[in-house]
């Protein structure tokens, strides 16, 4: 058997190595004819050759090998940049698995007396929906107006990134975003809101992370109930409960364009803050339905036509600086924190909705020319509850708290301390005092009408504020009495200890001097005045209740029912006389140097009440407004609105009279008179009471 060589092993012979020493020339060979001399021909000049091109063509191919190897060199460095700010901004990236699990603000809400609500702080969700459940409308309106292609893109749109720059390049300025429903989502749960490139790569890559660890109707669901919607509302569900107050289950084509148009400004497109922007936004958000086929032209025009009726029409939020002052309370209660609560308040909503509207009016007529600018108002019940309180003219133009946060000075409204110190002291209205210039140093405080009346009661100078005889008594009394006796009924801002004190000078809030002023209205009892009666769970679980207040009492009967006297004439013949009411009543004016301050302090049995006027410029001064001037009408007005339907009933005056002597028969044997009335020292009549005992006794 012949073994054949395989075909793939033959060589070639032209492919055959050759020794080196091998040479082709022909030898000479034994019948080989001797080679014949020949004549070496002439060499010619030749020119040197350039040498051949290569293929790629000389320089022109060195210069293109080169800017290929700097262009891969550049692209490998860019490479390695990336990866580094990649890795440098993704070593703090937040943690995906706690997308589930959102922290935000505690919801806080305020119900009146009635049980309305009438404001809410922090974050309010409402339920969480799963995507079938949230009505097509929404989803269809959002994806239309914020990612047509959210289902076929990887996290980025590049071509919608792409024409946004175009656009935003076009314009000259940012006009479209380009950021997906994934970047977004990224950006809202994870990310603050800060306009930096690490935010930016940040979100990139939080995107790219989300879209690999959730589905896309996973996604579309979290957004849809994660989102901010405006007025505190996170989610579709919470924001149609606030805006039209329907679930997102049923929310209509039109209620479904207004919420997917909040999107990009949730305060300026708000149906409750400027229902036409939010019309003209919704309009084109049906368009953008329309353009992505979700709808027809005819379905968008129909629905733009008959949804704007679909808004809620809500009344303006009242009591909104009352919301604050109260919600700052919550703060010393610790057993709240991080809970969402309902605050039961003291707050009658109807009272407090027509005391900002009478502040108002007065501010926008009578006032604005006199140059009032502001104004505070609080009215509290005798035991301290606030039942309004406004403290200024605008809530949306100045958020600033006139009734509880402004220091000014009283002026007169502070008299009745150091009158009540007095009379604490034994004296009464009908002690006579000098009416009469003073100097004390360099200061010589005279009477707002520039006249002196000589000698005049207590009784007398306090119904007509008369200052000479404040600091008459202030110097007799001690102003450190008088400062003790301010912050027993309730003052607790500093007062200072010198003469001038008696005409108002030390600063207080209208708030503290209206809890001062109810001790007068309850019988003599100190309080602190309160606004929030109990606090309990969203279900109705009590978290915290009132368990009463006050200091006890802080001034006694007979010094009471002389204050009684004195105040009550401020209105009946003093400088208050515009305040007068249908029913008792007592308070007192003040106005401060240059009238820069205007007060009407005062009470019945059923409510006590602050009023001042003035403006937040100080050296702004009002033209001669006193506070036996507006102050008392507005004063006025209030307390007529508080006592709507209230019956009449008299000053809670302590009776001085001491218990009817009764003799062995069983019958009266006299009776005790005098005690603080207008004619008498109580000491006195009790002695002449006593000495008719005895001389019945003894038969005289």
């Amino acid at each position: 058997m012949t073994n054949k060589r395989p075909p793939d092993l033959i060589v070639d012979p032209a492919d055959r190595l050759r020794p080196s020493s091998y040479d082709d020339r022909p030898r000479p060979g034994p019948s080989a004819a001797p080679p014949r001399k020949t004549r070496a021909a002439k060499p010619k000049s030749e020119k040197p050759q350039r040498p051949k091109k290569a293929s790629g063509g000389g320089k022109k191919g060195g210069w293109g090998r080169r800017l290929f190897m700097w262009g891969a060199t550049l692209a490998v460095w860019v490479v390695i940049a990336l990866a580094g700010v990649v890795a440098y901004y993704a070593h703090d990236l937040p943690d995906i698995d706690q997308v589930t699990a959102p922290t935000r603000r505690p919801s806080v809400q305020f119900l009146s007396t009635d049980g309305q609500v009438f404001a809410a702080f922090g974050d309010l969700y409402g339920e969480s929906l799963d995507l079938s459940e949230i009505s097509p409308s929404i989803w269809q309106a959002v994806l239309a107006t914020e990612d047509r292609r959210f289902f076929s893109h990887f996290g980025v749109d590049v071509l919608g990134l792409a024409r946004a720059v175009f656009v935003n390049l076009r314009a000259g300025h940012v006009v479209q975003g380009g950021s997906t429903i994934t970047q977004q989502l990224a950006k809202n749960l994870f990310l603050k809101p800060d306009r930096t490139l690490k935010r930016k790569v940040q979100e990139v890559l939080m995107a790219l992370w989300l879209e690999k660890r959730f589905t896309k109707q996973q996604l579309l669901t979290l957004y849809l109930n994660r989102v901010y919607l405006g007025s505190g509302a996170y989610g579709v569900d919470a924001a149609a409960k606030r805006y039209f107050d329907v679930s997102a289950r049923r929310a209509g084509l039109y209620q479904s364009a207004v919420l997917a148009g909040l999107l990009k400004a949730p305060s300026r497109y708000s149906p409750l803050n400027d229902p036409e922007a939010s019309h003209k936004r919704a309009v084109e958000v049906l368009n953008n339905l329309v353009e992505a086929g979700y709808i027809d032209q005819q379905t968008a025009d129909m629905a733009a036509l008959t949804g704007a009726a679909q808004a809620v029409k809500r009344p303006v939020p009242s009591g909104r600086y009352f919301a604050d002052w109260a919600l700052s309370r919550l703060d010393d209660l610790s057993e709240l924190a991080g809970r969402d609560v309902v605050v039961r308040t003291t707050l009658d909503l109807t009272l407090q909705r027509k005391v900002e509207q009478q502040l108002q009016a007065l501010l926008n007529g009578p006032g604005a020319k006199a140059n009032a600018g502001q104004g505070a108002v609080v009215v509290l019940s005798p035991d301290g509850a606030i039942r309004a309180l406004v403290g200024g003219k605008d809530y949306d133009d100045s958020q600033f708290n006139r009734a509880t946060q402004a220091l000014r000075q009283p002026g007169s409204a502070f008299k009745p301390f150091v009158y009540l110190a007095a009379m604490e002291q034994g004296l009464a209205p009908q002690d006579v005092y000098d009416d009469a210039p003073i100097k004390l140093g360099n200061w010589s405080p005279g009477n707002y009408n520039g006249r002196f009346e000589g000698p005049v009661t207590l009784h007398h100078a306090f119904a007509h504020s008369t200052n000479t005889v404040a600091v008459r008594l202030i110097e007799d009394m001690g102003p450190a009495r008088v400062v003790t006796i301010a912050h027993k009924l309730g003052i607790t801002a500093p007062l200072g200890k010198d003469a001038s004190l008696a005409l108002g000078t030390s600063e207080t809030t209208l708030l503290e001097l209206t809890q001062a002023y109810a001790p007068f209205a309850n019988g003599g009892y100190g309080i602190t005045a309160f606004g929030i009666e109990s606090v309990t769970s969203p279900d109705g679980q009590v978290l915290w209740t009132r368990q009463g207040g006050g200091v006890g009492k802080v001034m006694s009967d007979q010094a009471l029912a002389h204050m009684h006297e004195m105040m009550s004439a401020v209105l009946t013949e003093g400088t208050g006389k515009a305040a007068r009411l249908d029913r008792p009543a007592a308070g007192k004016t003040g106005t401060t140097q240059d009238y820069r301050d205007a007060w009407f302090m005062g009470y019945t049995a059923d409510y006590v009440a602050g009023v001042w006027l003035g403006n937040d410029d100080q050296r702004n001064e009002m033209k001669k407004v006193t506070g036996g001037g507006l102050p008392a009408q507005l004063w006025k007005s209030v307390m007529m609105a508080a006592h709507q339907g209230v019956p009449v009933h008299p000053l809670p005056t302590p009776d001085l009279t001491p218990p009817a002597m009764v003799d062995t028969e069983g019958t009266a044997g006299g009776v005790i008179v005098g005690g603080g009335g207008e004619g008498g020292n109580p000491i006195r009549a009790l002695g002449n009471a006593i000495d008719d005992l005895l001389g019945s006794l003894f038969g005289r």
